[in-house]
């Protein structure tokens, strides 16, 4: 069993959906986007590459996600091998607004938003 991969982050910047048609005649739509957080050694700012692929998951993510939105995305990580390289993704799953902590008068506003 494996363990939970999760990142939050402002998402910085969002990509032109792709999409197409695979071999076997079904519509595809795939979307990548950034998001960056101060992960890095001593604070510094990090950016990380995200791939989100599925109609409606793209359709969602546009829907309730834009660029300064801060955000928690989970992931999976995943490496493919084409003619002799590697080539390694950050496969989004889940991307909700990121969570604060709570008080009292923002209890009533604070809902996840499902990408």
């Amino acid at each position: 069993m494996s363990e939970e991969t999760k990142m939050t982050g402002t998402i910085k910047l969002i990509g032109e959906t792709k999409t197409g048609t695979s071999k076997a005649g079904k519509a595809w739509s795939k979307l990548s986007f950034l998001i960056a957080n101060n992960s890095g050694h001593e604070g510094k700012e990090e950016i990380f590459s995200f791939g989100l692929f599925g109609e409606d998951k793209v359709e969602k993510f546009l829907k309730y996600n834009k660029v300064g939105s801060e955000v928690d995305v989970k992931y999976n990580i995943e490496c493919r091998e084409w003619e002799g390289k590697y080539f390694t993704n950050l496969s989004a799953w889940s991307v909700f607004k990121a969570e604060a902590e709570e008080t009292p008068a923002d209890e009533a506003l604070d809902e996840e938003v499902p990408f």
